[in-house]
């Protein structure tokens, strides 16, 4: 199994507050892994840490078999490690497709819009029937789609999603996590950050359970369904 993404040993600081300890995780070209637990138990840094947002003061992250360790944000984006965040971050006052036009950030995304445009319209077809619509007037469901169909404008080597679920309503989740299932066959492999753990593991082939910023747990999808102490610690009242 090729890796596209390899992180071993990462700490995380948030200036002298150190958030994620001795972090290794692995995502296969092909796969979707999710990071799972409560808030503050590092997901989000762990994520932010490895996109180069935050200070990595030890370890190693490996991208398409490339080191970058020590990159900025900026320059990671531009090899095509895309995040979206909790929370979307939209232009509210710009459009659908003016938020969708920002996603090419490349030359290559850039070349190649008109095909991604049509490929999350068709994930998302509200958004091309709302496609002049200011964004900050869509209900947070829809914002939720224009922010991943941003992501894949840029034309990702990787997604990161962190919290795709937050806020929405079921019926909602269900048509996000169909469209993320479609997105992972059509070969763009997935990183999630989420509380929602059956969504999760229903997708992803594997995960890790973070606590107080350490890995407490791993495995299958299979062995951490399975798993008392996930069920007696998060899922016991879904």
């Amino acid at each position: 199994m090729s890796n596209i993404l390899s992180v071993d040993g990462l700490n995380v600081h948030y200036g002298l507050f150190q958030a994620v300890f001795d972090i290794s995780f692995e995502v296969a070209k092909d796969e979707a892994i999710c990071l799972l637990g409560s808030n503050g138990s590092g997901k989000t840094s762990t994520l932010k840490g490895v996109l180069g947002a935050l200070d990595q003061t030890k370890g190693t992250i490996k991208f398409m078999g490339q080191d970058i360790s020590g990159m900025t944000a900026d320059q990671i984006t531009a090899l095509g490690m895309i995040y979206i965040p909790e929370g979307r971050e939209l232009f509210p006052n710009m459009t659908v497709l003016e938020n969708l036009e920002l996603g090419a950030i490349t030359t290559n995304a850039r070349r190649l819009f008109r095909q991604s445009l049509e490929f999350s319209y068709d994930l998302f077809p509200i958004l091309a029937d709302r496609h002049k619509q200011l964004a900050g007037t869509l209900s947070g469901g829809q914002q939720q789609m224009v922010a991943i169909a941003r992501g894949l404008i840029s034309r990702p080597k990787l997604l990161m999603l962190d919290e795709p679920s937050l806020g929405l309503a079921p019926v909602v989740v269900e048509q996000v996590y169909k469209a993320l299932q479609r997105i992972l066959e059509s070969g763009t492999p997935l990183v999630l950050v989420e509380q929602h753990i059956y969504h999760a593991l229903n997708l992803c082939t594997r995960g890790y359970v973070l606590q107080s910023g350490k890995i407490a747990q791993s495995g299958s999808r299979d062995n951490l369904l399975a798993s008392p102490s996930l069920k007696s610690n998060y899922l016991g009242s879904n």
